[in-house]
C-alpha cells in the first residue's frame, strides 16, 4: 500500500521527543495513527541508531500473552536498557484491560519516553484526565488534507480534477487502494459503521443503534445548519424515531467524543461573548457523507464549508460561528493573537451572491483579516480589502 510522510504530525511528535509527557495519538478510526507511529520509529532509528525501542502492537498475535496489565508492565521492564535512550510504543493499547495502570506505573519511573495509540472510542478526550494521573499531550490526527491528497496522487498535475475527486473521496486514505467505486465506498461505510454500531455501543453500553444511526445521518445531512437537541428530537419523532432531547444531547456528545463530528459554538462578534444556544456540527471528513448519503441533498456550498472548518481545525485554530446583527459569518478563526473572519461559498460569480458574502464582512469594524473562500478557479484577489481565494488553492496553503 502506498504511503506518504505526514510531515505536520511527524514534526509535532519530533518537537515532543524526550519530554516527560505521555504522548497520545488520537483521531478517528483509519486516520493513520499507527502509520504515523511507524514513521516516527523510523525517524528515531535514523537519528539515534543506538536507542532502545520497545514496540507492542496488540493487533499482532505475538503480543497475545501480554494482554494483561501486569504482563504488559513486566514485558516492558524486562526490555529496559539503562545504557540507552528508551522509547516505548504501544499500538491499540485498549486491547489490554486496565492498560492505564501499567502505563502510569511506567510513567512514574521516568525511564521511558512513552507513545500510545488506540481506538478512538477508548481514548476519548473526556477520559484521558481520569486514565492518566501524570501529564499527557494529545497529537490529534485528522484524515488526509487536500494537500496530502495531492501528494498521494502526485502523478496527477490537474489541481481542479484532484479537488473535485477529493470532495467526493475525502481523506480516509485506506479507501484509495480500491479499484472500483463500490469497493471504495464500502470501505468508508465499514469504518463509519464500526464507529457508530460497535465502538460507541460498546463504550457507552447503548441498548441499540437505531437512534444513533438516524442522528448521525441527520447531522451529516445538516452540516452548517444550526442544530439543537430539541430540534433534532422533534424531527426524528416526526419520522417515527422515538428519542427525547436529553438522549439526543448525550448521543451528539458521543459522536463528537469519537471525533466523527466537531461541535462549533457561536460567538457574538459585536458583544464579544459566546452564545449558549444552538451550535453547528461538522463532519470529520466529507468523504464519509458521500459514502453514507450519496448525492442526496448534495449542497456543494455546505460541503465546502465543512472542508474549510476541518482544515482550520487541522491548522490549529479555535473555530467559532460569528453572529453579527442577526446574521452569521461562517467562521471566526483564532490562534493566539491571530484572528480572521471567513465566508465560504460555492459560486460567487453571481453579483447578488458575491454581495451577500462580502457585505457582512465589511460591517466588522476591527482590523483583523477578512476573506471569502469559494470555488472561483481564479488566482487570489481583493475586493474592498477582503481577500478572495479559490478553495482549492486555499486548502493547499498557496495563499
Amino acid at each position: 500500500m502506498k504511503t506518504i510522510i505526514r510531515e505536520q504530525y511527524l514534526n509535532r511528535i519530533i518537537e515532543l521527543r524526550d519530554t516527560p509527557d505521555i504522548k497520545i495519538i488520537t483521531g478517528i478510526r483509519r486516520s493513520g495513527k499507527s502509520q504515523l507511529m511507524q514513521d516516527y520509529i523510523s525517524y528515531l532509528k535514523k537519528s539515534d541508531a543506538d536507542c532502545n525501542i520497545i514496540f507492542i502492537d496488540y493487533m499482532d498475535l505475538r503480543f497475545e500473552e501480554i494482554k494483561e496489565y501486569h504482563a504488559l508492565h513486566a514485558y516492558v521492564e524486562s526490555r529496559y536498557d539503562a545504557e540507552k535512550n528508551n522509547y516505548l510504543f504501544v499500538d491499540e493499547v485498549q486491547m489490554c484491560p486496565k492498560f492505564e495502570l501499567a502505563i502510569n506505573s511506567l510513567y512514574v519511573g521516568r525511564k521511558y519516553d512513552i507513545y500510545i495509540t488506540g481506538s478512538n472510542a477508548f481514548l476519548l478526550s473526556a477520559d484521558l484526565a481520569t486514565l492518566f494521573t501524570g501529564r499527557y499531550i494529545q497529537i490529534h490526527v485528522f484524515p488526509f488534507s487536500f494537500r496530502e491528497y495531492c501528494a498521494y496522487y502526485q502523478e496527477t498535475t490537474d489541481t481542479d480534477k484532484l479537488f473535485d475527486e477529493y470532495t467526493i473521496k475525502g481523506g480516509l486514505a485506506g479507501s484509495y487502494v480500491y479499484r472500483t467505486e463500490l469497493d471504495r465506498v464500502n470501505y468508508i461505510k465499514e469504518v463509519y459503521e464500526t464507529i457508530v454500531t460497535r465502538d460507541l455501543v460498546q463504550k457507552y453500553k447503548l441498548p441499540d443503534t437505531l437512534v444513533l444511526q438516524h442522528l448521525s445521518e441527520f447531522l451529516m445531512d445538516n452540516i452548517s445548519n444550526l442544530t439543537s437537541p430539541n430540534r433534532v428530537s422533534n424531527i426524528l419523532s416526526e419520522n417515527n424515531v422515538a428519542a427525547n432531547h436529553v438522549s439526543i444531547g448525550k448521543y451528539i456528545k458521543y459522536l463528537c467524543n469519537a471525533f466523527l463530528f466537531y461541535d462549533i459554538k457561536r460567538y457574538d462578534i459585536k458583544g464579544k461573548k459566546y452564545l449558549e444556544t444552538a451550535d453547528k456540527f461538522y463532519l470529520c471528513d466529507a468523504g464519509i457523507r458521500y459514502a453514507v448519503l450519496g448525492s442526496r441533498n448534495m449542497d456543494y456550498g455546505r460541503v465546502y464549508e465543512n472542508m474549510v472548518c476541518i482544515e482550520l481545525l487541522r491548522r490549529g485554530y479555535d473555530v467559532y460561528i460569528g453572529k453579527l446583527y442577526q446574521k452569521e459569518v461562517d467562521f471566526v478563526a483564532q490562534k493566539g493573537s491571530e484572528k480572521m473572519y471567513i465566508q465560504v461559498s460555492d459560486n460567487i460569480s453571481d453579483p447578488e451572491t458575491f454581495e451577500r458574502e462580502y457585505s457582512l464582512l465589511l460591517k466588522i469594524r476591527d482590523a483583523y483579516p477578512k476573506m471569502i473562500v469559494a470555488r472561483t478557479r481564479h488566482p487570489q484577489y481583493t475586493y474592498e480589502g477582503i481577500a478572495v481565494y479559490d478553495i482549492g488553492e486555499w486548502l493547499l496553503g498557496k495563499c
